[in-house]
């Protein structure tokens, strides 16, 4: 899953990047609010995380020019305003969730789960394909109840199917969930984490379509 960091911060954007990288999500980080509704009109994310206290536009100028422009993606704002007329805006505004600073970390990947899965019209944490088991907030992947050991970028491309089943996704569109901003992508890579998947879930649950792309199936067949 894709997350926009919106935050000027810079101890606080990279150590909120690296945490979530952790995490197993790709990070993308912009300092300032006209950068964010530009990089928001061309990529599309799972959730934002967005400061108020912004250079160029201010967070509630972000958050109001990408609901004009129906981009619906979740915004969790994260700032230090806290009087509660600042909540009640951010709020009205659009936004989906507040925290103010100082923050725990885990509180904010709590909420961001509450967020994308509310996105996805989930109501808990798994999810299920067939015999496979996904637990978003714990990272573990059972097959028939077994552990699954997976590498992070592994779980990660496997998260990226299952949220999708029976959907045939590109090479670009497999990179793009992998991989955020400057990060190094072998020509190879995602053909490289299908095998390795299929080797370790079944060779016939990750399919290909010659020239389109690949989808894991319901059935393990």
């Amino acid at each position: 899953m894709r997350v926009l960091v919106v935050e000027d911060d810079l101890m606080i954007g990279e150590s909120l990047s690296e945490a979530l990288q952790d995490e197993a999500y790709t990070v993308d980080w912009v300092k300032d609010g006209r950068q964010a509704i530009l990089t928001l009109r061309v990529q599309p994310y799972d959730i934002i995380l967005l400061d108020l206290g912004l250079p160029e536009i201010d967070g509630m100028g972000v958050l109001t020019a990408i609901r004009d422009a129906k981009i619906d993606t979740p915004v969790l704002i994260i700032t230090a305003r806290d009087d509660v007329k600042d909540r009640i805006a951010g709020l009205d505004s659009g936004a989906d969730d507040y925290v103010v600073k100082p923050f725990e970390l885990g509180e904010i990947f709590a909420r961001m789960r509450v967020l994308i899965r509310r996105a996805q019209g989930k109501a808990d944490n798994q999810i299920m394909v067939g015999n496979l088991s996904l637990d978003t907030a714990h990272k573990r992947v059972l097959m028939d109840t077994v552990p699954v050991d997976l590498t992070a970028k592994e779980y990660m491309l496997l998260t990226t199917f299952m949220l999708s089943p029976e959907k045939v996704m590109s090479k670009t569109e497999l990179e793009d969930s992998l991989y955020g901003w400057g990060g190094e992508v072998e020509s190879n890579a995602i053909e490289f984490l299908i095998h390795s998947l299929r080797k370790k879930i079944g060779q016939n649950r990750i399919k290909n379509v010659r020239g389109l792309g690949w989808y894991i199936s319901n059935s393990k067949a």
